[in-house]
């Protein structure tokens, strides 16, 4: 089994509530993501980031944090996919990152990794500093289509957090 592999049993583990079976799979597979999140070749980098959101390993965000300042797109896209999956429960995962999320959303040079900080920022919590970033991105014409559009649609997502917890 590759730890492509093992990172898709992992999700299916935990998606099914099988704690005991996916702690046994993150204890058997922890030192070969480490490995491939150190590895030269970007393709073994890109896995071990994707993996650690699929194993639900929270232990490992300092590891995903260092995905985000990858120099390679496919890195940086996995690592914010994982990071997506970790924060719909916790939004102290796109909280911590913030700062981060705001420069890649507004400054990366890959249009499908801004767009997928922009959804990212839409499991932390409704801060305004966020939303008015995301509306002037909305709002950019010289911006990617499919990126004004995500943006605004989290923008919106997060206004209607933000009413609702102001009620």
């Amino acid at each position: 089994m590759t730890l492509a592999e093992a990172a898709v049993r992992a999700d299916e583990l935990a998606q099914a509530g099988s704690e005991r079976e996916l702690a046994g799979l993150r204890t058997e597979w922890g030192d070969e993501l480490e490995a491939a999140a150190r590895s030269d070749d970007f393709r073994e980098r890109a896995i071990a980031y994707r993996a650690i959101g699929q194993f639900r390993w929270r232990a490992k965000e300092e590891l995903l944090r260092r995905g985000l300042e990858d120099g390679s797109p496919a890195c940086r896209g996995s690592a914010l996919l994982s990071l997506e999956l970790l924060s719909r429960d916790h939004p102290s995962s796109v909280n911590s990152l913030r700062g981060m999320l705001h420069t890649m959303a507004t400054g990366d040079g890959n249009a499908t990794v801004r767009r997928l900080a922009v959804l990212s920022l839409k499991n932390g919590s409704p801060e305004r500093n966020t939303i008015v970033l995301l509306e002037g991105l909305a709002g950019d014409d010289d911006a990617d289509a499919d990126l004004r559009r995500t943006a605004g649609s989290v923008a919106q997502q997060l206004k209607k957090r933000q009413n609702v917890r102001r009620s």
